[in-house]
This record gives C-alpha cells, sequence and structure tokens, in this order.
C-alpha cells in the first residue's frame, strides 16, 4: 500500500480533492501502519491553518453557524475545510446525520471542503481521527479549518484541546444556562454565541452566561498570564444574523493569541495532547493483542488472581510488563 499512498500524498500537494478525500479515509479506516506512514509524510508540511472549534448541545444549530461562518470566511477570501464530527451508525459505523446535507450551498466552491466523520464511540464530542484529518487538511493549505462536534454533554469537551479557538454555541429556553456550569463549558469557551437569538429567553440565558463569567472571574487563580475575556454574541444563523460579529470576535481572538505569545502555547498543548492519545491507542492495541481469546495473558493473569495465587496489583505489573516487550 505504501507507493499508494506515497502518490495520494503527492495529489494532495497538486491540489487533488480526490487525493484527499482517500486520504482522510485511511486516516479514518487505514491500519495503524499506513497511519503512520501518512503521518510522517504530512507533518512537514503542516502547521499554518487556523483551527476552529464550534461545539455546543444538540439542537443550538452548530451545523447551521458552521455553514454561515464559512460563508463569511470564504467572502474575505480564506479557503475553508469543515469536519463535521457526527455520531456513528450502530450498524455500519459510518456517520449518522451526514451534516453535509445541511451545508449544500458550498458544493460548487472550490474553496470549501466538507467532510462527515463518525465518532465511533470516541468520548469527548470528537472522533479518534480527528487530530490526523486536521493533520491531512492542514497541509492541503487551507486556511482556515472548521471542527464542528457531535452535541456535547457533561464530559465532552475535548475541542479545547484540538482547536485555536472554541466557539461554545447556545439557545434559549433550553437551559443552557445550567448545562453550562455542569458541563465545565465556561472554562473551554473562547467565545460565546447565543444562536437563535431572535426567540424568547436570548437576553435572560446572556445575563445567566455573564454573571458566571464574572463569578468564575472572581475566584479564578491569579497568575502572570494575560487573561481573554470571551464575549458573549447573538445570532440568528439561518438568516446571517450577527456572523459578521461572530467571525470578527474569532479573529480577534486570534490577534491576542499572537499578540500575547500564547498561539505557540496552545499548539504545544494541542501537540502534547495528540502525542499522548497516539501512545495510549497503541497500548490499548497491544493490551487487546495479549488479551484475545481464553488462552490470552489477561485471562491466565485474571485466574491466577481469582486463585488467589496472585493480587490484582502484581498482575496488572504483569500485564504492562508483557505489553512493553510486546511493543519493543
Amino acid at each position: 500500500m505504501t507507493p499508494d499512498l506515497d502518490a495520494l500524498v503527492d495529489g494532495l500537494e497538486r491540489g487533488e480533492r480526490r487525493a484527499l478525500a482517500r486520504l482522510l479515509t485511511v486516516v479514518e479506516d487505514g491500519s495503524p501502519e499506513q497511519l503512520r506512514h501518512v503521518v510522517a509524510a504530512l507533518h512537514p508540511r503542516a502547521g499554518t491553518a487556523r483551527v476552529l472549534g464550534i461545539s455546543g448541545s444538540p439542537g443550538v444549530g452548530k451545523s447551521t453557524l458552521t455553514d454561515a461562518v464559512a460563508t463569511q470566511l470564504r467572502a474575505a477570501g480564506r479557503t475553508v475545510a469543515i469536519l463535521a464530527v457526527d455520531p456513528s451508525s450502530p450498524f455500519t459505523g459510518g456517520a449518522l446525520l451526514g451534516d453535509r446535507i445541511r451545508m449544500q450551498g458550498h458544493h460548487t466552491d472550490a474553496g470549501v471542503f466538507i467532510r462527515s466523520m463518525a465518532s465511533r464511540g470516541h468520548l469527548g464530542g470528537l472522533s479518534f481521527a480527528t487530530p490526523q484529518a486536521v493533520l491531512v487538511l492542514d497541509a492541503a493549505g487551507f486556511d482556515d479549518i472548521i471542527i464542528e462536534t457531535v452535541g456535547v454533554g457533561q464530559s465532552e469537551v475535548e475541542i479545547a484541546a484540538t482547536a485555536d479557538t472554541t466557539v461554545i454555541a447556545l439557545a434559549p429556553g433550553m437551559g443552557d444556562g445550567v448545562q453550562a456550569a455542569k458541563a465545565g463549558i465556561l472554562e473551554v469557551a473562547d467565545v460565546f454565541v447565543i444562536n437563535k437569538a431572535d426567540a424568547g429567553g436570548a437576553g435572560r440565558l446572556q445575563s445567566e452566561l455573564q454573571g458566571m463569567l464574572e463569578m468564575g472571574h472572581a475566584t479564578a487563580e491569579v497568575t502572570d498570564e494575560p487573561g481573554w475575556w470571551p464575549p458573549i454574541l447573538r445570532t440568528v444563523a439561518v438568516k446571517a444574523e450577527g456572523i459578521t460579529e461572530l467571525v470578527a470576535a474569532l479573529d480577534a481572538h486570534t490577534g491576542f493569541l499572537a499578540s500575547h505569545g500564547l498561539g505557540a502555547a496552545r499548539r504545544r498543548a494541542r501537540t502534547r495532547h495528540l502525542v499522548r492519545e497516539l501512545a495510549l491507542e497503541s497500548t490499548r492495541r497491544t493490551f487487546a493483542r495479549l488479551s484475545e481469546g481464553e488462552d490470552g495473558l489477561l485471562e491466565a493473569l485474571a485466574e491466577r488472581v481469582e486463585r488467589r495465587d496472585l493480587d490484582p496489583y502484581r498482575a496488572a505489573d504483569e500485564l504492562l510488563a508483557a505489553s512493553r516487550l510486546a511493543a519493543s
């Protein structure tokens, strides 16, 4: 497969959309060896794209908001790639909702590329393959990469470890003020958007968010790092209202990161997160190989623990030692 992958990488450099689509498929469905080859080839060519994350609860209009932001960025002459992370089909494992359906207005625009990815049970609102997909799109030369997450719950805020700027979308009448506090969203948002702001309750939601932000700011530990106060914006994405102000806020945050030297720190944090996740995934695969079948090492260790010949901690030590040997 390696010659084919090299041809796809060369095609990506020439701007071939077919090569881009096939490389993203390799990232999602290829073997670990194929993924290693693609990442090694593309990593030196990436590092220039701005990564924007749009997250929030189901039903707040994330897809419509993403579509409107992409339209505004294109009007400014920027190329845009969109990764829409969907829930997985329990039957095929593929993307269930297919958010591209909501973004058909861009299908003839060569400056926009849209891809749906299945979360495949990965928590955090993203897919495990999302960082590698971002790498492929970055190497393809897009100016902005927008990641739209699965509707998030109380622990699904992984987007903050992936994006340069994180937008949290909320909507009136959905209990989102309380949900934001419960989910830890206040800590990860760089920009808040109250979408569907033409509905009743938008003002109350904005007041609740403002109060929560002020309370968090008052109790936050004082550091020497300059702070960013997340703006709270109102939009009606379906009518493109407030989108100009939202894109201006995104640009302002990008400028803030650059002027305070924080952009490099965020990219370093993103790299740490990626390296850690890859190491953990490799360890999980090694454990899976050691645990397969009734004759697997894990089964043998479990039997010894059950017979009280071995305590659980020593059994875990033996499994770790075997995994190190298997990985070396």
